[in-house]
């Protein structure tokens, strides 16, 4: 069986999630690693290549594995390299997913490609459990909580603020808010009544930290409609006591069946390394949009327009005898 052969563009920590999930992935190999910085700086076992080199690699990759930010990395990128080449990023800005839908669909299609975006565990599993859980239940509230976890995404929205040097962001549900809704009482929430954003920020030497924390809370899609605190520490504290980045959530739907019949249903993850897993996921459906793109399809999906068998090696007969 010939192996899909997978690029990854960006090594941080998501790039490096990917590389670890492709060696658990017998049918799969990666060729290149692109990144911005200077490759030599970086120490992996496979080659590093910058990524103004992309092009030298068309026809050498099935599937470029897209791990850089969403709030500035992607919105250029994934059209860039949909152009070029099969894709599957985690874009993660919800309020802007059709927006951007449309710039990577337009520009794969065009040039002849498949791609799909917004995969990994919210945008992604999430989503696939809140439709399930919808049209199971059609008479019902959904409810979304994140955390306790450090979001990769807002994390490095931070990051992008002038005069910030590192930063992690905790979201953290409210526990009155999920038990509320375990009880079947249906509360409406508003974000801020779910969640609180927790900020630690290491900030540049004599940088105004009044205009740095204002921009945090203020900033849109991300952080303006939540309650946010933010804590600026040294580059120290942050290694020493935010280095690790756990992550997870739950997905709650409270609905009625018949006349007095009470349904819950809930999907919840908890995750030692949210990088990881999200990568664990990007290379699942990496998968699936080869076989598309084999297949002759040329455009952009999301995670709706995938069939679950589309995701696993197995043949059709192999997942009806062992998981159906």
């Amino acid at each position: 069986m010939d192996k899909i052969k997978v690029g990854i563009v960006g090594y941080g920590n998501l790039g490096r999630g990917v590389e670890s999930s492709i060696r658990q992935n017998a049918d799969m190999e990666l060729v290149a690693v692109f990144t911005r910085r200077q490759p030599d700086s970086l120490s992996s076992a496979v080659p590093m290549v910058h990524i103004s080199e992309i092009d030298s690699f068309i026809g050498k990759i099935d599937v470029m594995i897209l791990c850089g930010g969403s709030a500035t990395d992607l919105p250029e990128q994934g059209p860039s390299i949909a152009s070029m080449f099969h894709t599957v990023d985690s874009f993660d800005r919800h309020a802007k997913i059709n927006e951007y839908y449309d710039s990577v669909h337009a520009a794969a299609a065009k040039s002849g490609h498949a791609s799909v975006i917004s995969t990994g565990w919210d945008p992604g599993l999430f989503s696939l459990n809140r439709l399930l859980a919808e049209v199971v239940l059609p008479e019902g509230k959904e409810y979304t909580f994140w955390g306790k976890g450090v979001s990769q995404g807002h994390s490095d929205a931070i990051r992008r603020i002038r005069g910030v040097q590192n930063a992690v962001q905790y979201t953290i549900p409210h526990e009155k808010a999920v038990n509320q809704v375990r009880n079947g009482e249906d509360p409406a929430l508003s974000a801020r009544d779910k969640h609180l954003r927790q900020c630690f920020v290491v900030a540049g030497e004599g940088e105004d930290l009044a205009r740095i924390e204002n921009e945090i809370v203020t900033m849109p899609d991300y952080f303006a409609d939540y309650e946010t605190t933010v804590e600026f520490i040294s580059a120290e504290q942050l290694q020493r006591e935010h280095a690790a980045m756990p992550h997870g959530g739950l997905v709650l739907r409270s609905g009625k069946t018949g006349k007095e019949s009470k349904q819950i249903i809930e999907f919840g993850l908890k995750l030692d390394s949210n990088p990881e897993f999200t990568g664990s996921v990007l290379v699942a459906y990496a998968r699936a949009i080869n076989r598309f793109a084999k297949e002759g399809f040329v455009g952009a999906k999301s995670v709706f327009d995938i069939p679950f068998s589309y995701l696993s090696p197995k043949s059709p007969e192999q997942l009806r005898k062992e998981l159906l």
